[in-house]
C-alpha cells in the first residue's frame, strides 16, 4: 500500500507546479493591468488634484485671433492720446494767464503795438486769438465790431485744434468693441466650421474658437471704457476752459473800448 503513494508523489509534485506556474502566469497580466489602472488613476486624481490649467496673457493674446492686433494698435493709440491730453489740456497752457495780464497793462495806455509783441512772443491760443483782433484795431477810426469779428473768426480756429485730439478718444472709444464683436463673429463662425466638419465632439476645437470669440469682445470693452471714459473726462475739463478764453477776451475787448473812450 505504500508504493502506489510513493509513485503517486511525482504526479503531485507536478501538478503542484502546474499549478503555481498557472497561477504565476495568469497574475503578471492581471497585475500588469492593475498596476496601468493604477499609474492611470494616479494621473487622473493628479490632475484632478492640479485643477484647470491656467493660461498666461500671451496665451490669451494668441488665442485672441487677428483681431488682436488692431486692438492692441487701438489701445496704444487710446493710451498716447490720453497722456498727450493730460499734458495740453490744461488751463495754464491754454489760458497763458502771464501774457494776458501784460497785454490787460498794454491796453490800458492804449500801446497796441506792444500787445501785438507780447501776443507774439507768447504764443498759445487765447494770444493767437488776442494777436488777431489786434491786427483790425484803427485808434484813429476805432470799430469794436471788427475786432469782435476778428476775435470770433479766430476762436473758431484756434479752439478747433485741440478738440480734435481729444475727439480722437470718441473714435477710439467706438471703434475697440466693434473690432472686438468683429472678432467674436469670427470665431463664433470658426466654431460652427468645426461642427459642421467634425461634429460637437470635438470639444477642444470648439472651445478654442469660442474662446477666440470671448476674449476679442473681453478686450475690445477693456480698450473701449477708459477711451469713452477720458473722451468725456477732456471734453468737460475743455469746455471749462474755452469758457474762460471767453471771459478773458471779452475783459480784455472792454479794457480796450474803455481806454478808447477816455481818450476821446
Amino acid at each position: 500500500m505504500k508504493t502506489p503513494k510513493l509513485r503517486l508523489l511525482p504526479t503531485f509534485f507536478a501538478i503542484a507546479l502546474f499549478a503555481i506556474a498557472t497561477q504565476w502566469v495568469l497574475t503578471q497580466p492581471l497585475s500588469a493591468q492593475d498596476a496601468a489602472q493604477t499609474e492611470a488613476t494616479d494621473s487622473e486624481a493628479a490632475a484632478e488634484d492640479a485643477g484647470p490649467q491656467e493660461k498666461s496673457l500671451i496665451d490669451m493674446y494668441k488665442a485672441g485671433g487677428w483681431a488682436m492686433y488692431p486692438l492692441t494698435m487701438l489701445s496704444i493709440g487710446g493710451f498716447g492720446l490720453i497722456v498727450y491730453n493730460f499734458m495740453a489740456v490744461r488751463p495754464e497752457p491754454i489760458l497763458n494767464s502771464a501774457a494776458t495780464t501784460q497785454i490787460d497793462e498794454a491796453l490800458q495806455n492804449l500801446d497796441i503795438e506792444k500787445a501785438k509783441s507780447i501776443c507774439q512772443e507768447n504764443p498759445s491760443p487765447v494770444t493767437n486769438i488776442i494777436d488777431s483782433g489786434m491786427n483790425r484795431v484803427d485808434i484813429n477810426n476805432y470799430d469794436s465790431e471788427q475786432v469782435k469779428e476778428a476775435i470770433e473768426e479766430s476762436s473758431a480756429e484756434e479752439l478747433a485744434g485741440p478738440f480734435v485730439l481729444i475727439n480722437y478718444l470718441s473714435v477710439v472709444g467706438s471703434l475697440s468693441p466693434m473690432v472686438g464683436l468683429l472678432g467674436t463673429v469670427s470665431g463664433m463662425v470658426k466654431a460652427f466650421n468645426v461642427i459642421e466638419a467634425e461634429g460637437a465632439g470635438s470639444a477642444q476645437a470648439l472651445a478654442g474658437n469660442i474662446s477666440e470669440a470671448l476674449i476679442t469682445t473681453a478686450t475690445g470693452m477693456i480698450v473701449g471704457i477708459p477711451a469713452m471714459f477720458f473722451f468725456f473726462f477732456f471734453k468737460n475739463r475743455y469746455g471749462k476752459i474755452t469758457s474762460r478764453i471767453g471771459r478773458v477776451v471779452g475783459d480784455l475787448q472792454f479794457t480796450l473800448n474803455k481806454a478808447i473812450n477816455n481818450r476821446a
